[in-house]
C-alpha cells in the first residue's frame, strides 16, 4: 500500500507530526524556503506584469530530489508549512518543483501540533490558495523593487553596500524621528506641592496639590513654590471629601504575536527575536520524556484575540478546579477584533490543560520555561474574574488650596491570581511624589491637621525612545508590517548599523540618521507611514480576493517609479 508524504519546513514539526500519523505517512521537512529572487540580478520582469523570476536556493537541490523521488512514489502529498502567506508561498514553490498534479497534492493548516489539532487538520485539505501566494509575492517583489532601485542612491551618498528596505526604512524613519525630537526637546521646570495630613482618629497620611482658587497649579520655579508652602501652612484644613467606588478590573486579551513580544521584553527582558524563535519551538514541538514530541502552543504568528470553544471549555474547567467557582464568570469572556486583524488564526495559547507549566518544567529550558509559563498564565487569566478594589479619594481643602489623596484596598484578587498585569517598575524615580496608603473612616467636615508640607522640583522630559516591544506596538497601531514580520523588521535595522540598542532603548545611529534623510528627503511619498500602511491593506485586499496581484503593483509601482524619476533628473 502506497504511503502518504507530508512536507513541513522544519526537522522539529516533522518529528513531531510524524508521532501522531503513523506508518502510512512519510514526514519529511524543506528546511525552509527553497526557491528565491536571484541575489545578482533584479529577477522581476516589469513589463511582463511585474512576473518574478526565482531561483533554487543554493544547497537546496538535494533536498528537492529527495522530495521528487518520496512525491513521485506516494498517494499523495500534503504539504503542510506554517498556516500563513509565507507559508503557503513555500508550499507553492515546492508543488512547482514537483510539479505535480492537482489532484495529488494538498495543503493542510497545522494550526496546533498536538493529536487532534493534526487529525482535524487533515481532515480538511485544500488546494493552495493563491491568493495568498500572490499577496506574498507581492511583498517580496515591492521590497526587491524598490531596494534595488532606491539602495545606489545610498552607495553614492554614504558607501557601497548600503540597503533600504521598504517597511524596515518606515521603522527607522520612525526611529530617527523620535531621536530629532528628544535631541531637539527643552526641558521645563516644574513643582509639585504634597502635604502630609492626620485627623484626630486617622495614621497620617499624603494628598498632592491639585487646585489653587479652583484651577490647577502652575509652579514654575522654587520661588514661587516657597510662597506657596508659607502660604499653606498658615491655614486649617478640614476633609472636604471623601468617596468610595468599588472598581473592577478585567484581565487583559490573550497574547496576539504584538502582545507576546511586548511582555516578552517588559517581564523576560527577551529581544522580539529572541521570543519568536522560542515560541517556534514551543509551537512545532518539545520532548516530554514519555510523551515525545509535544507543540505546547498554537500558532505563534496571529493578530487575533479568538479563542475556539473547545480550548475555553477547557481552561473554565481548569480554572474551576484549580481555584474555585468565584473565580470563573458566568459566561466564557470574549475579545473583540482588532482594527487591523485579518484573524486567520487563534490567539496565541497552551494547546492542551493537561501541561500545566509545573508537569513540563522539568523537560524545558529555563528561557523555553519561561516564555510557555508566560502565555500560560495570561490564557488562564483572560478567562478569569475581574479583580476588584475598593478605591478610595480623599480631598482636604484649606482655604484656596485643595489637596488628594487616593488610594485603593484589594477586596477579591480575580485573575490577579494568576497573572498580574500592573506594570512591574514600580521602583521609586527621582521626581515621583512620595505616596501613602489612604485610611479609612474618614468624615467630611471632620478636621486634617497638615503635619509637613513636601515641595519637590520636577522637569518636562522628552517623549522616551523606542525599544523593540514599543516600536512593534507603533507599527500595528499605524497598520504597518503584519505578525509573520514584526520581528524580522525590528532585527532589520539593528543588524545594517542603522539602529543600536543601549540599555534595551533603540537608538539611531549617526549611519541610520544618514540613511533616513537621504530616503525621506528624497522620496518622501514612499517612505512613509500612511503609503506604507496603504500598501500592508492593498496586500490584504489580494489575499481576499478582492485586488489583483497587477492592480497592487501598479499602485505601488507608478507612484515609486515617479519619484524615482524626479530624483534622478536632480542628480
Amino acid at each position: 500500500m502506497k504511503k502518504s508524504l507530508i512536507i513541513v519546513e522544519s526537522p522539529a514539526k516533522a518529528k513531531t507530526i510524524n508521532k501522531y500519523l503513523g506508518k502510512d505517512f512519510v514526514v519529511e521537512a524543506s528546511v525552509g524556503h527553497i526557491r528565491n529572487l536571484p541575489k545578482s540580478k533584479l529577477g522581476v520582469d516589469i513589463e511582463n506584469g511585474y512576473k518574478p523570476v526565482y531561483e533554487l536556493i543554493h544547497g537546496k537541490g538535494e533536498v528537492i530530489k529527495r522530495l521528487k523521488e518520496l512525491a513521485a512514489k506516494a498517494e499523495a502529498v500534503y504539504l503542510a508549512t506554517d498556516p500563513d502567506r509565507e507559508g503557503e508561498a513555500i508550499a507553492w514553490h515546492i508543488a512547482q518543483e514537483l510539479d505535480g498534479s492537482d489532484q495529488k497534492i494538498l495543503r493542510v493548516l497545522f494550526h496546533e501540533i498536538t493529536e487532534s489539532g493534526v487529525a482535524e487538520a487533515m481532515r480538511n485539505p485544500r488546494k493552495i490558495d493563491e491568493h495568498l501566494v500572490n499577496s506574498q509575492q507581492a511583498r517580496r517583489v515591492m521590497d526587491r523593487l524598490l531596494g534595488y532601485k532606491i539602495s545606489p542612491f545610498i552607495w553614492k551618498t554614504v558607501y557601497y553596500g548600503l540597503s533600504a528596505g521598504r517597511v524596515q526604512s518606515v521603522a527607522l524613519r520612525l526611529i530617527c524621528e523620535r531621536e530629532i525630537e528628544i535631541n531637539s526637546f527643552t526641558s521645563r521646570e516644574y513643582w509639585s506641592i504634597t502635604g502630609e495630613f492626620k485627623t484626630s482618629r486617622s495614621e497620617p497620611f499624603l494628598g498632592k496639590l491639585i487646585r489653587i482658587d479652583g484651577t490647577e497649579p502652575d509652579i514654575p520655579d522654587e520661588k514661587t513654590a516657597q510662597a506657596h508652602v508659607e502660604k499653606i501652612a498658615k491655614k486649617e484644613f478640614s476633609i472636604a471629601d471623601c468617596q468610595k467606588k468599588l472598581i473592577k478590573r478585567t484581565p487583559p486579551p490573550p497574547f496576539i504575536t504584538s502582545t507576546l513580544q511586548s511582555e516578552a521584553a517588559n517581564r523576560l527582558k527577551f529581544s522580539t527575536k529572541k521570543t519568536m524563535m522560542l515560541a517556534q519551538k514551543l509551537y512545532e514541538g518539545v520532548e516530554l520524556g514519555p510523551d515525545g514530541m509535544v507543540g505546547l502552543i498554537t500558532y505563534m504568528r496571529t493578530d487575533s484575540t479568538r479563542l475556539s470553544n473547545e480550548a475555553v471549555l477547557a481552561v473554565r474547567e481548569y480554572i474551576y478546579r484549580n481555584y474555585g467557582g468565584e473565580y470563573l464568570p458566568k459566561e466564557p469572556r470574549l475579545y473583540r477584533k482588532g482594527k487591523n486583524s485579518q484573524d486567520a488564526h487563534e490567539a496565541v495559547r497552551p494547546t492542551l490543560m493537561q501541561y500545566n507549566p509545573k508537569a513540563v518544567r522539568k523537560f524545558l529550558d529555563k528561557d523555553l520555561f519561561a516564555l510557555y509559563e508566560l502565555i500560560w498564565n495570561r490564557f488562564v487569566a483572560c478567562q478569569m474574574s475581574p479583580a476588584e478594589f475598593e478605591q478610595i479619594t480623599v480631598d482636604v481643602k484649606g482655604g484656596e488650596y485643595l489637596f488628594r489623596a487616593t488610594g485603593s484596598n484589594p477586596l477579591f484578587r480575580g485573575f490577579l491570581q494568576v497573572y498580574d498585569d500592573l506594570v512591574e517598575d514600580t521602583g521609586k524615580h527621582e521626581d515621583e511624589d512620595p505616596t501613602s496608603k489612604v485610611p479609612t473612616g474618614l468624615h467630611i467636615g471632620e478636621r486634617a491637621d497638615l503635619l509637613n508640607l513636601i515641595p519637590r522640583q520636577h522637569f518636562t522630559k522628552p517623549p522616551p525612545r523606542y525599544t523593540e516591544s514599543t516600536l512593534v506596538k507603533e507599527l500595528e497601531s499605524q497598520g504597518i508590517g503584519r505578525p509573520s514580520t514584526y520581528a524580522l523588521i525590528v532585527s532589520t535595522v539593528q543588524e545594517r548599523k542603522y539602529v543600536e540598542q543601549r540599555d534595551r532603548k533603540l537608538y539611531a545611529t549617526p549611519l541610520g540618521m544618514d540613511v533616513n534623510q537621504i530616503l525621506v528627503s528624497n522620496f518622501p511619498e514612499i517612505f512613509n507611514v500612511k503609503f506604507t500602511a496603504k500598501m500592508e491593506a492593498e496586500l490584504d485586499r489580494i489575499a481576499s480576493g478582492r485586488h489583483t496581484y497587477k492592480k497592487v503593483m501598479d499602485d505601488f509601482y507608478h507612484p515609486f517609479i515617479r519619484s524615482l524619476e524626479r530624483v534622478e533628473k536632480k542628480t
